[in-house]
């Protein structure tokens, strides 16, 4: 599926990220992909961003639409051409646009389930929960800090950073095949988030997800970026 260039702002956007034993993400994840492995983990997690002004490039702003929207993701590598190609599997999105769930994902590829967000920031202080058409929920609380988290499996902000960086083609499932889009961040900053809180019942489901198959491990903030987005071949 090819839609024009999206442009817009990621007015706030969370990155909930995890570490997962690599057996149990190659049972969830399609075939061209494979979980990308750092230091013997598969990264996982969820991605929580408001979004502004999004309409097709070249328009005015002021017919932009804003949403919240919450993605799980899981770090995926594949062979294209002969060269190893690094990006993101996005099992579920989830919107609190009704448009994006009657249009069949026509502005953002694959399947949009409609959920109800209840968000709330002050002075650097972020909770966000939501609950989908599905039953599926997320909640997370957590504050703005300087200090990443020193027990994380990337050990430095610069390693997380450029991580998720190199993350941003996301495949999204769409009946027989996978739509592409890349994300083109103006400018790429991050910031530590401290969480004093995290649930999600899609990684404590354990049908999916074993106990002790997949741990927290950091979250990471992006605020008042212009973007673009961008339909990549389908698989």
């Amino acid at each position: 599926m090819k839609i024009p260039t999206i442009h817009g702002y990621i007015d706030r956007r969370i990155l909930i990220n995890f570490t997962a034993d690599p057996k149990t993400v190659e049972k969830i994840i399609p075939f061209p992909f494979r979980p990308k492995i750092y230091k013997e983990k598969a990264i996982v997690g969820i991605c929580l961003i408001r979004l502004k002004n999004i309409k097709p490039k070249g328009l005015p702003d002021f017919i932009g639409i804003n949403s919240e929207n919450g993605a799980h993701r899981i770090a995926v590598e594949w062979d294209e051409n002969g060269e190893t190609k690094t990006g993101v599997y996005i099992p579920r999105r989830d919107t609190s646009l009704k448009l994006n769930t009657l249009i069949g994902g026509r502005i953002f590829p694959g399947k949009h389930y409609y959920a109800k967000f209840n968000v709330q920031e002050h002075n650097g202080k972020y909770h966000i929960d939501f609950k989908s058409a599905d039953g599926t929920e997320i909640s997370i609380d957590a504050t703005e800090t300087k200090q990443f988290n020193g027990k994380s499996i990337f050990g430095t902000l610069d390693n997380a950073s450029e991580f998720f960086e190199n993350g941003d083609l996301g495949y999204s499932p769409n009946n027989n095949k996978f739509e592409g889009l890349r994300l083109n961040a103006y400018q790429w900053e991050v910031r530590p988030l401290d969480v004093i809180n995290v649930r999600s019942s899609f990684f404590e489901n354990e049908e999916i997800f074993p106990n002790g198959s997949v741990n927290f491990d950091n979250a990471l903030l992006m605020t008042n970026i212009e973007h673009e987005w961008k339909s990549e071949t389908d698989k």
